[in-house]
C-alpha cells in the first residue's frame, strides 16, 4: 500500500511538471505541431533510459524506479514506458514481437482514439 502511495504522489508530480514544461514549450512556437508534447515524450524517453540503466547497474533501490519510473514519468509521459518496454523485447533478441508492439501501439491508439471521438459525436 505504501508503494501504490509513492507512485501515486510520483504520478501527481509528473503530471503537473508535463503540463508544465508543455504549455511552456508550445507557448514559444507559433505553429501547430506539438513541440511541447515532443519534448515531453522524449525528454521522458532519456530519463527512463537513465532509470532503468542506473537500477540495473544497482545504484537505484526498486523502490527508487518505481517512484521515478512508474510514478513521475508515469504521469509526465506514458511514452516512456512505451519505449523501455520496446527496447527490452528487442534487447531480448525479440524483434518480432518488439515490431508488433509498435506497430499495434500506434495504429491501436489512433484508432481507439478516433472512434472515441466518433463516439461522443452521435450520441
Amino acid at each position: 500500500m505504501k508503494m501504490i502511495f509513492v507512485i501515486g504522489i510520483g504520478s501527481f508530480i509528473g503530471g503537473a511538471f508535463r503540463y508544465m514544461l508543455s504549455n511552456f514549450i508550445q507557448n514559444k512556437f507559433l505553429l501547430k505541431f506539438p513541440f511541447g508534447t515532443l519534448t515531453v515524450n522524449i525528454t521522458g524517453c532519456l530519463l527512463i533510459g537513465i532509470i532503468y540503466e542506473l537500477s540495473d547497474k544497482g545504484n537505484l533501490s526498486n523502490e527508487w524506479k518505481l517512484f521515478l519510473a512508474t510514478g513521475i514519468l508515469g504521469g509526465f509521459t506514458t511514452f516512456s514506458a512505451f519505449s523501455i518496454e520496446t527496447i527490452s523485447l528487442m534487447q531480448e533478441g525479440e524483434i518480432f514481437y518488439a515490431t508488433v508492439y509498435i506497430i499495434l501501439s500506434v495504429l491501436l491508439g489512433l484508432l481507439a482514439t478516433y472512434i472515441g471521438i466518433s463516439i461522443v459525436k452521435i450520441f
